[in-house]
């Protein structure tokens, strides 16, 4: 009885050790989905009344994690039934990855008149008493959980092909650690940075008054500047972890530019003394430039099928 009971625990040790080593290595690799992730929600949040920043950002965790509810046992369901799925749709997502960051960047190159435009239009409806302010909460919402199962799937299958060959409790409790960490992560740090204008707000009205600037008013005012160009940051960091994580698992999937990659990796890190600085940088930017190269070949391919649907309903006169 008690030497069952002992090498029970021992396999749970065992278990949960093996959990902890691979969560650490899924959230890894999961990071730059996570930068994206995280850029991508707190923008959507933006733009939402101060007072009901939170409980928007509440709302789309609670979205979050009903996704979550539904694709890891799909995840788990797949990897029983359909093993030999995992690498295509690796694949696939890393080519939907550089799809996104590619068609950012064109927007926003191409079409910079429509973000002002769309942000103005934007503010006007909020400062608008008639304008009904649920219904756009309630749609910011909507779009906000939309995303998040794109971005909550490619966490999963990522993760999933970290795990692909290991016990099902171990892949099992794996994807249910890495979709809570996420969630409870990306919300709480999206609840932070929309509420960092208030803080900085909170700081300037509470400091003392006197001839001298105080530390606290200083410091608020620090916040309330440097805000805006941490979402930029954000945004900015989001789209290069898209095509690090985007062209990562493309080359990873397609075996002769993941030879390529490794045998230039291999030659520079035998340049000493920095060869294994420049090794693990060039394997970084070919993985990018690979996705960027990807991702504005699938972006040219979307946007010349939707101009040949198009000429196709155009009613012909």
């Amino acid at each position: 009885m008690a030497s069952g009971l002992l090498m029970l625990l021992d396999d749970i040790t065992t278990i949960l050790d093996d959990v902890a080593a691979l969560t650490k290595v899924a959230a890894h690799k999961t990071a730059g989905v996570l930068g994206d992730d995280l850029a991508l929600n707190a923008q959507q949040v933006s733009g939402v009344k101060a007072n009901r920043e939170l409980p928007v950002v509440w709302a789309v965790a609670k979205g979050s994690f009903y996704n979550k509810v539904i694709l890891v046992p799909s995840a788990l369901v797949l990897s029983a039934i359909a093993p030999w799925s995992i690498g295509p749709l690796l694949i696939a997502g890393g080519a939907f990855l550089c799809f996104e960051g590619c068609e950012k960047l064109a927007h926003k190159f191409l079409h910079p008149k429509e973000d002002q435009e769309h942000r103005k239009a934007h503010e006007a409806a909020i400062a608008n008493p008639a304008v009904d302010i649920v219904a756009m909460e309630r749609d910011k919402v909507s779009g906000a959980i939309r995303t998040d199962f794109i971005l909550s799937a490619e966490i999963v299958v990522i993760t999933l092909g970290t795990v692909a060959t290991e016990p099902f409790l171990t892949r099992l409790f794996v994807l249910v650690a890495i979709s809570l960490l996420m969630t409870v992560g990306v919300y709480g740090l999206v609840g932070g940075i929309v509420k960092l204008d208030d803080l900085g707000e909170y700081l300037i009205r509470t400091s003392p008054e006197g001839a001298g600037r105080s530390l606290r008013r200083r410091v608020g005012e620090t916040i309330l500047i440097g805000a805006p160009y941490l979402m930029k940051f954000l945004s900015i960091a989001g789209t290069i972890a898209m095509f690090l994580v985007g062209g990562g698992l493309l080359s990873h999937g397609i075996g002769p530019v993941h030879h390529l990659i490794e045998s230039m990796q291999h030659r520079l890190e035998a340049i000493e003394p920095l060869g294994n600085v420049l090794g693990s940088l060039s394997s970084m930017v070919a993985n990018a430039l690979f996705g960027v190269l990807i991702g504005a070949i699938v972006l040219a391919i979307v946007h010349f099928v939707k101009m040949a649907l198009g000429k196709r309903k155009t009613p012909e006169h």
